[in-house]
């Protein structure tokens, strides 16, 4: 028949096993929602990922489609119109001087058009002997000014000719095919050109560096308060304490950095609190513990007695590991060490315990962390090791812009199914509630929460002996 004292036991038992199941059930809920992401479309996987590159998108985005457009309008009306009028006008004198040099009767009168067409008309001219006109070479892709030479001098002369706009830097010149002779004309590309085209192109293109830049440091200006919150919080949440943060940017930056700064002091008070709370409750729970061991300890030997303190001793167990799962390890605050160092402190305790401890370190690991926090984890992973296994093998190194340290056992390890279960508080794959068998269920939990809380993670998978394997990364 069952003793008070077991039926309290296990009503606190499954009370415990209700209240696991409650957050393990909640914490699983939250991580199948954060794995439940919709997948990136190419156009979202297009975008920047960064507030800067997006903020600069929004603004260079509309200055660059206004600027094609308006290349696009200049192009084809202005360039367009100017290009085809300036052809005409060329075409016009290129046909007056075929005309005047058709109707020369000597060589004077022949001088007197070549001068009349350099001095009043800009046109070098001169007749070849020679009945061939030259073949030059075609450019890849036809330029406007090549297409509206061309119609304009097909439509102002009725003779063959050619053309060749790009073979000179400043000149371009004109074959027209007289019969027995050809005419050469070289005409400055300044009667073809007009100096608008280039001020524009210079102007719209100066000024879009210019934008560009302001809004550079503009932007740059408006997302520093954010990355700045962000990395404040980044470290609060790793539980290191930052006092010069201050609000300062834009009106909503400064308002979700007040509201940091409130939910930091409402944390704050309620670590102090729960701190407090518990230091008390210790206190009341290990006094009447004590007087329970006095009054064994008067009371001699016997079968009853050791019974009763037995209990006892499990009692102070489960107390102790409840009130370590709750409060947390908060307060510490973080300390440059020698993650090696510790590494070796852990191991020499756990083989003076009667562990065997191999320890492998591969070169000095600095780092900033809370270390009685990082000891408790280390020496839970270790202990959880010598448990199940018979050897156990810690290995640490640098890995993936970190530091990797694996607790190898070669026990009976974890089916891949409940790896994740183990995490959970208050879970134990051994179903006795025997705390000699299978501790509290809270080992692990501690494990990971303290790893977490610097910013690594904890994962567990298969030993090469065949046992389990526990990964701890911490970034540098």
């Amino acid at each position: 028949m069952p003793t008070g004292r077991d039926s309290l036991r296990d009503e606190m038992e499954r009370g415990a096993d209700r209240g696991g199941d409650r957050l393990g059930e909640a914490t699983g809920l939250a991580a199948d929602l954060l794995t439940l992401r919709p997948p990136r479309s190419w156009p979202r996987r297009m975008l920047p990922r960064s507030l800067l590159g997006r903020s600069l998108l929004i603004i260079l985005l509309p200055l660059v489609l206004l600027q094609v457009i308006s290349t696009w309008i200049f192009y084809d009306r202005h360039y367009d119109t100017i290009t085809r009028r300036l052809s005409q006008y060329l075409a016009g004198d290129v046909g007056a001087v075929v005309q005047m040099i058709r109707e020369a009767d000597d060589a004077n009168q022949l001088q007197d058009v070549y001068e009349f067409a350099w001095r009043r008309l800009w046109l070098r001219v001169r007749l070849l002997d020679t009945d061939t006109l030259s073949q030059p070479s075609r450019p890849w892709i036809p330029s406007i000014l090549d297409k509206k030479l061309t119609d304009a001098l097909a439509e102002r002369l009725d003779l063959p000719f050619v053309i060749d706009t790009h073979s000179l830097p400043r000149d371009v010149w004109i074959e027209v095919d007289l019969g027995n002779k050809i005419l050469y004309v070289l005409v400055p590309r300044e009667r073809l050109f007009s100096e608008t085209s280039y001020i524009f192109i210079m102007w719209m293109v100066g000024t879009s560096i210019i934008l560009a830049v302001v809004a550079l440091l503009f932007m740059r200006n408006q997302v520093k308060p954010i990355r700045r919150l962000a990395q404040v919080s980044e470290m609060f949440g790793k539980g290191v304490d930052v006092s010069d943060f201050k609000p300062e940017g834009a009106t909503e930056v400064r308002q979700a950095s007040i509201a940091f700064l409130r939910m930091r002091e409402r944390i704050r008070r309620q670590i102090e609190q729960r701190t407090t709370m518990l230091a008390g409750v210790s206190h009341d729970l290990r006094t009447p513990l004590t007087r329970m061991k006095l009054e064994l300890a008067l009371l001699g030997e016997g079968g009853e007695v050791e019974a009763l303190k037995h209990d006892v001793t499990q009692m102070e167990r489960m107390i102790e590991g409840y009130l370590a799962f709750a409060r947390g390890e908060g307060t510490e605050q973080p300390r440059p060490l020698d993650l090696g160092d510790l590494l070796r402190q852990v191991a020499e305790q756990a083989r003076r315990e009667g562990a065997s401890v191999d320890l492998h370190i591969e070169e000095r690991l600095p780092a900033v962390l809370r270390r009685e926090a990082m000891r408790r984890c280390l020496a839970n992973l270790i202990n959880n090791a010598q448990r199940y296994g018979g050897q156990v093998t810690v290995t640490a190194g640098r890995r993936r812009e970190g530091i990797e340290i694996l607790v190898d056992d070669d026990g009976p390890g974890i089916p891949p199914e409940q790896r994740e279960e183990v995490f959970k508080p208050f879970f134990r794959l051994e179903r006795s509630r025997n705390p000699e068998t299978g501790g509290t269920g809270l080992g692990l939990t501690i494990a990971r929460d303290v790893v977490r809380s610097h910013g690594g993670d904890l994962t567990l998978d298969q030993a090469p002996a065949g046992g389990l394997r526990a990964r701890i990364w911490l970034p540098q």
